[in-house]
């Protein structure tokens, strides 16, 4: 049962990881190369990558998918936190050093989403 919950928090964290670099990729990319004065360059990467339009146009369901992500990884961190690691010492090792790396996974992913969300939204109606 125990790898199981601990397989579940990865993948959580991992799904969330993804939506959040997605909202980076889409939405927040356009918004900071026009924000440092490269449109150009964007333009460049939008000619080599014409999928960036098509992802800019769903901005708002990628960063609302995001956030759901984040919340379900979220609640599955918070809710595996406090149930019992395996007694064998090695098993215990393995099972802390997951919830760890899942944490740091999700920091990683809210991280990722804020400062997405921030030039996604913020930013331009700020210039």
């Amino acid at each position: 049962m125990e790898i199981q919950t601990s397989e579940a928090h990865k993948t959580a964290s991992l799904f969330s990881l993804f939506a959040s670099s997605s909202t980076l990729i889409c939405c927040a990319l356009p918004a900071l190369f026009v924000a440092l004065g490269a449109g150009a360059s964007f333009a460049s990467l939008v000619s080599t990558m014409p999928f960036l339009i098509t992802l800019s146009i769903y901005k708002i369901h990628i960063t609302s998918f995001a956030l759901i992500m984040l919340i379900v990884a979220g609640y599955t961190n918070y809710r595996t936190a406090s149930m019992p690691c395996p007694a064998d010492p090695e098993l215990g090792r393995a099972c802390l050093r997951t919830r760890r790396r899942s944490l740091n996974v999700y920091y990683a992913s809210c991280g990722l989403f804020v400062f997405a969300t921030f030039f996604t939204y913020v930013v331009p109606r700020l210039l």
